[in-house]
């Protein structure tokens, strides 16, 4: 995605970049869901920091695919005024895939 898209929005990037930023919000969204509905007591999710942690990155997320892009397409033009740099998001899902990686090892 970093080298071979350039546009600086996703309402701007090509249909293979769309789809596949849509498909892991929707995967992830999924994985958040899943993980919630397996706590017995729903409040003990609060207490399960990783689950905070993740609640923020899939948060972060679909803010940036879904409404983020929303906002655009209402706003009209090229979207990007006044929305600032949202690659601090991206980074914060590093930490997401980084953490997802330590986990595949331990398996």
């Amino acid at each position: 995605d970093t080298d071979r898209n350039k546009a600086v929005t996703l309402l701007d990037a090509r249909p293979v970049f769309q789809i596949a930023e849509q498909a892991f919000c929707i995967y992830f969204a999924f994985e958040w869901t899943v993980r919630y509905v397996a706590f017995d007591k729903k409040w003990n999710c609060f207490r399960d920091a990783w689950f905070i942690f993740d609640s923020l990155l899939v948060g972060m997320m679909v803010i940036e695919t879904w409404v983020m892009t929303t906002v655009m397409l209402v706003m009209g033009g090229d979207g990007a005024v006044g929305l600032g740099n949202a690659s601090i998001l991206r980074m914060a899902r590093l930490l997401r895939l980084t953490r997802m990686a330590r986990m595949a090892r331990l398996l």
